[in-house]
C-alpha cells in the first residue's frame, strides 16, 4: 500500500513543547520504498506506537527540510534505527548543507552509519529506491536554509511546501496533484510562516485534486483546523483536509482517479 502516515500535526515552539498535537514528522511510503520527512520530537516514539506500528528499519531515506527543532530533533535516533544501531550500513540522509556544518543537528558519529548523505540544494533533484524528488527553490525562513518538496509518485505529483513566509514563486513551483501545506497561523504576522489566507492564495492558484493542511499552532488549534479546512473547500471547490496525528492518506487513490 502507498500512503502518507502523519506523526505529528504540530508546528511552533508553544505547541511542540507542550505536545498539544505530535510533532513527529511525516511517513511515505511509495512502491515499496519508506522515507521519513522531518523527524521532529517524538518521531521514534509515534512510529513503534504507531497502529499498525512502523518498521525504521524499513527506511531508505531520511529528508530534513530544516534544522530546527521541530523538524529535526529525532534525525539521529531514526539513524540509529533505520541502522539497527549502526550495525547494518544503509539509507540515504538529505539535508541542507547548514544542518550538517557548523553547530550541527546531525551527529557525526551517526554519519557512518549511513550509505550517503546528500546536500540539499535550490533547483536540484534526488532519488532514493522508487522515490524521486526535487527541491525547487529555497523558502523564506528566518537564517536557516529550508526547502520544500515535488515527489514524482506515479502519474501525479505530490508537493509539500513546508515552512516559510509568502512570496509568489510558492505558487509557480508547486504545482502538485496533492499540495500539503505547513500552516502555523490563522492570521498574517511578522514571522516566516504561512498564515491560512497563504494557503487559500496558494490553493486557489494551484487547484490541486487534495490539499492538507498541517504543522499547526496555537492560533489554528483554537480555530478548530477541521472546520478552517472546510470553509476553505467551500470557498474554494477543492478539497481540503486538515491534517490528524496519526492519519494515513491512501496514495493508490489517486492512481485510481487518473
Amino acid at each position: 500500500m502507498d500512503y502518507i502516515k502523519f506523526l505529528g500535526t504540530g508546528g511552533a515552539r508553544i505547541v511542540v513543547s507542550k505536545q498539544i498535537r505530535a510533532s513527529g514528522g511525516i511517513w511515505l511510503s511509495f512502491k515499496g520504498t519508506d522515507i521519513y520527512l522531518d523527524p521532529g520530537p517524538g518521531a521514534l516514539v509515534k512510529c513503534i506506537s504507531s497502529r499498525p506500528s512502523l518498521d525504521p528499519t524499513k527506511l531508505e531515506g531520511i529528508i530534513l527540510s530544516h534544522r530546527h527543532l521541530d523538524h529535526s530533533a529525532d534525525v539521529n535516533v531514526m539513524i540509529e534505527a533505520m541502522t539497527e544501531g549502526g550495525f547494518r550500513k544503509k539509507g540515504v540522509l538529505f539535508a541542507p548543507e547548514d544542518a550538517l556544518s557548523s553547530d550541527p543537528v546531525v551527529f557525526k558519529y551517526v554519519r557512518s552509519y549511513l550509505e550517503d548523505i546528500q546536500i540539499l540544494k535550490e533547483g536540484k533533484s534526488y532519488n532514493v529506491g522508487n522515490i524521486s524528488f526535487s527541491t525547487p527553490l529555497r523558502h523564506i525562513h528566518g537564517d536557516v536554509e529550508t526547502y520544500g518538496f515535488n515527489f514524482k509518485l506515479s502519474s501525479y505529483t505530490l508537493s509539500f511546501i513546508t515552512d516559510t513566509r509568502f512570496f509568489p514563486q510558492l505558487t509557480e513551483c508547486y504545482k502538485g496533484d496533492i499540495l500539503i501545506i505547513n500552516v502555523v497561523r490563522l492570521k498574517e504576522s511578522n514571522f516566516d510562516h504561512l498564515c491560512i489566507n497563504d494557503a487559500k492564495r496558494i490553493i486557489r492558484d494551484v487547484h490541486p485534486k487534495v490539499a492538507i493542511l498541517t504543522h499547526f499552532g496555537m492560533t489554528i488549534l483554537r480555530a478548530k483546523p477541521w472546520k478552517v479546512a472546510e470553509q476553505i473547500q467551500d470557498e474554494l471547490g477543492v478539497r481540503v483536509i486538515a491534517a490528524r496525528d496519526g492519519m494515513k492518506f491512501d496514495l493508490e487513490k489517486m492512481d485510481n482517479e487518473q
